[in-house]
Parts: C-alpha cells; structure tokens; sequence
C-alpha cells in the first residue's frame, strides 16, 4: 500500500475498537488492521459489559467520547446495577450482551467513522529505522508505511487455549495465535507475558430445563452505561442459576487432575479466575 497511515492500530477487540476510533476522531488518518474483519468486537469470554471495577471504566470510556458504553446500552439483554445494598462508590452496572448484535453494532459504528479505514491481515513484522518505527510488513509480505503503532492484541501474541488436558496454539479458539510479532517483540527487547482468561461452556438453551431453574431478572430501571441519550431496543431476559448435586461434585473430583489450572499446564496465576465447573 502507498498511502502513509498516521496511525496504524494492530487488533480489533474492544481496546482497539476505541483506539482506532480516538485516533481517528483526532484527525488521524488511521488503519485498522485484525487477522478477521468479522470478529471485530467479538465478546470472546462471558458476552456481558461492565461489572465491579470493570463497570467504571466502561463510564470513564463514555466521558471521553468512547463506544463501548453506547453499543453496551444498544444490544444489552439484561442490566443489573451491582452492590446496591452497598454505598455509592461500589456499585457499578453489568449487562449481559447480546454477541452477535454488540459486534455488529461496533463494526458499524467503525465504518461509519471518517478517517478510518479496517483492514484484514495479521502483522509479522515491525519495521523501523534509526530507532523509529515507520511501518509493518503483513504475513502476505504487503509493506504498510505508518508513523505510529498501537498494538492492541490481547491475548493472541504466542496465545494458547487450554481445554481439560489438551493444549493448542490460537488466539481464541479456532482464530490463529500471533507468533511472528510476538517474538519480534521479544527480540526488540520488550517484556511479554501471557493474559490468562477463563472462558465457560456453551450450553444450548433446548437442552435446559429452565422451569428447573431460579430465574435471575434483570433490574426493572435499568442505570445505562452512556451519559449521552441512548435506547435499549432488544428483549431483555433473565439469568438463571443452578446447583451442582453429589455426582456431578464427585465427576469433578474424580477428575481434577485433568485440569489445566491444577496439573500444572498453566504456570501463572491471574487475579482472578474465572472457573468452568471444577
């Protein structure tokens, strides 16, 4: 490509999605670039926003002319105000999210952006001259000329997913880790660790029983994420909760050793863990 990008954002999760978005509406001519334009956005975990802690920053995102709390108000199917037997300073709202609306919401919202161009391709390279980064070289061998870089990855740099005791190299699943940038990085001289996250089963909802279930609703006001007028168009549905019984309980013990938490497989620990059953 001949065009000089002012700013070239690398990744398309929500950090990038707001970076590439702030550069542009600076006035910077700013490149998209993500391994695959249609997982933009995609809530790869639990798909829900906000939450302790998290739920701020999704705010102080929206004071600062963000996204996330729009498009998290334009797709939410469950909003809950957390702590509200608690003081102020800790309550904080979550909303469950519907995946494939909240991606799309975002790509469109990007699209629309002036100064904003999205591009498939994974980076391999970051090449500079005279201590100054002035572009990136694609897994195709396309030369990209930028003054500036963003690197917003996630966890794809060398990622790999755990699944009981087996074990693969990705970025989230089935989508391809980056190993290339993150040994360059390396090489640079950078420190690289790994994100840890702990992403649940899917369940099919035809399978549920939910009569069986203690149904969880959502909160009738619903406390948006955005400071600026926003709807909330979708159905909203309730959560429900369950309970492990004796052998469900013994499964789990009988195989523990299986885990990727508890053989060993993974070497470092989180500040949190988000758990499947064990």
């Amino acid at each position: 490509m001949s065009e000089i990008w002012d700013v070239l954002i690398i990744g398309g999760g929500h950090a990038g999605c707001e970076a590439s978005l702030a550069s542009a509406r600076l006035g910077q001519k700013s490149l998209l670039l993500t391994q695959n334009v249609d997982q933009i956005a995609a809530m790869s975990c639990n798909p829900a926003i906000g939450g302790l802690a998290k739920g701020h920053l999704v705010k102080e995102i929206d004071a600062l002319g963000g996204e996330m709390g729009l498009a998290a108000d334009a797709t939410g199917i469950q909003f809950k105000k957390l702590n509200q037997k608690k003081g102020p300073a800790v309550q904080a709202t979550r909303c469950q999210s519907d995946m494939i609306a909240y991606k799309a919401n975002m790509r469109e919202r990007l699209e629309a952006q002036e100064n904003l161009t999205l591009m498939q391709g994974e980076v391999t390279e970051i090449i500079a001259s005279n201590g100054k980064i002035t572009g990136i070289k694609t897994q195709l061998g396309d030369v990209i000329t930028c003054k500036a870089i963003v690197i917003c990855a996630g966890t794809f740099l060398n990622g790999l997913i755990h699944i009981g005791d087996q074990t693969f190299e990705a970025g989230r699943a089935w989508d391809f880790c980056s190993k290339p940038l993150a040994e360059q990085l390396k090489d640079l001289g950078l420190k690289t660790g790994r994100l840890k996250t702990g992403t649940t089963p899917r369940l099919d909802g035809r399978t549920i029983d939910f009569s069986q279930l203690d149904a969880q609703p959502g909160d009738d006001i619903i406390a948006p994420f955005s400071f600026w007028e926003t709807s909330r168009p979708l159905k909203q549905v309730p959560c429900y909760i369950t309970f492990t019984g004796d052998q469900g309980k013994q499964i789990v013990q009988d195989n523990m050793h299986l885990s990727a938490m508890y053989s060993g497989a993974i070497k470092g620990v989180g500040p949190r863990y988000c758990p499947s059953i064990e």
